[in-house]
């Protein structure tokens, strides 16, 4: 069958919508209608060919946060129907040794599954005559009316919810709340210190509130996400251009946060994402520095800090997807706060927006 999907190609600013041609889904897959699809920084880097871009082939169909409704199922498929609303997320290969621990985003093939472009075998579900367009981004492709998508990459979700607040729960929200939850198990009580709060941050502030803690302390230099923020559940902000962010949290929290996330690539802001913390307090990062930032070794050593890298929020999302669309349902996990919507067509204006931070969560609308 046919298709409009935005296709990525060299030289060009924006994806572009352009009629392609989709497969039926092989054994183990699905067909899925896709009804919205989240944007994120990882999109934006993929069509330029950033550093973490730069892994992905061109011509290729991006989209990784996306939400729809299955249409057509492949053989062997058990655990979807068609009508099944999913939430899609990123591919895994479900055997390896991460896999096997129920951490999917640390698969042993976690670059070729997601960035590649094409299925294991080499193949991929997208054409448009005779050229060959790459279309297995984080195994769906989701900036197209109708994605090919691995049975274990599609999360079912509840059909009452609403899939167009849902769609961000693939990556953004589940890497930050899955931060929080997951990777530092922050805990009733415990200080947290969340530096950047774009969607990735302000999902952890949400989660951060969600689990009890007593500090939950905003860093951004945005005035509006930071009132965001505190409407969101944080108890302090802070602006670095204004105050000093690592003396200024030991103030608030007395001794220190016992956690921080970093969701910045600023060097400085590194610097003090560790520095805020208490006595053996763990700082996460979601993303990688600028230029060639280096740690302060002994002073980590003497205090028994530790810095934890993150990927997904270290989340399974067959389990912890569903448990966040609870979260949604019963008011305490506030997406639409998140969300900016545009209609498919306006692709050229989303990734604008975004990439000027005028927009926390872009969300494209198919319909």
């Amino acid at each position: 069958m046919k298709t409009e999907a935005a296709v990525s190609r060299e030289g060009i600013a924006f994806p572009l919508i352009e009629t392609v041609d989709i497969e039926t889904p092989r054994a183990g897959e699905v067909l899925v209608r896709v009804v919205a699809s989240g944007i994120c920084h990882t999109d934006l880097s993929a069509h330029a060919g950033g550093k973490r871009g730069g892994l992905t082939p061109k011509p290729i169909v991006l989209g990784h946060e996306g939400a729809g409704i299955v249409e057509d199922i492949g053989g062997g498929v058990t655990t979807l129907k068609i009508g099944d609303h999913v939430v899609m997320s990123g591919n895994s290969c479900g055997v390896c040794p991460s896999c096997r621990r129920n951490y999917p985003s640390y698969c042993h093939e976690v670059l070729p599954r997601n960035f590649g472009g094409l299925r294991p075998d080499g193949s991929s579900a997208l054409r448009k005559g005779g050229e060959r367009i790459f279309g297995q981004f984080f195994g769906q492709s989701s900036f197209a009316r109708y994605a090919i998508a691995p049975e274990r990459t599609a999360v079912k979700v509840p059909d009452d919810m609403p899939l167009e607040v849902l769609a961000p729960l693939g990556c953004g929200v589940i890497t930050g709340t899955g931060a929080v939850i997951n990777s530092l198990g922050v805990g009733a009580g415990d200080s947290i210190a969340v530096f950047g709060v774009g969607g990735v941050g302000l999902s952890a502030v949400m989660a951060a509130r969600i689990v009890g803690a007593t500090h939950i302390i905003a860093v951004d230099i945005n005035p509006a996400r930071l009132a965001l923020a505190l409407d969101l559940g944080a108890t302090a902000l802070v602006n670095p251009s204004e105050r000093n962010p690592a003396e200024t949290i030991k103030e608030i929290t007395r001794y220190g946060a016992n956690y921080s996330l970093n969701t910045t690539q600023v060097p400085e802001i590194w610097d003090a994402a560790i520095g805020c913390l208490t006595m053996r307090g763990v700082a996460g990062f979601v993303t990688a520095p600028r230029g060639a930032w280096t740690p302060a070794l002994f002073p980590m050593l003497a205090t028994g800090k530790s810095i934890k890298g993150i990927l997904g929020g270290d989340a399974a999302p067959q389990t912890f997807i569903p448990m966040l669309a609870e979260y949604y349902r019963q008011g305490r996990l506030p997406l639409e706060r998140l969300i900016r919507f545009y209609r498919f067509d306006d692709i050229a204006v989303a990734f604008q927006d975004t990439s000027a931070g005028e927009t926390v969560k872009p969300v494209l609308r198919m319909d």
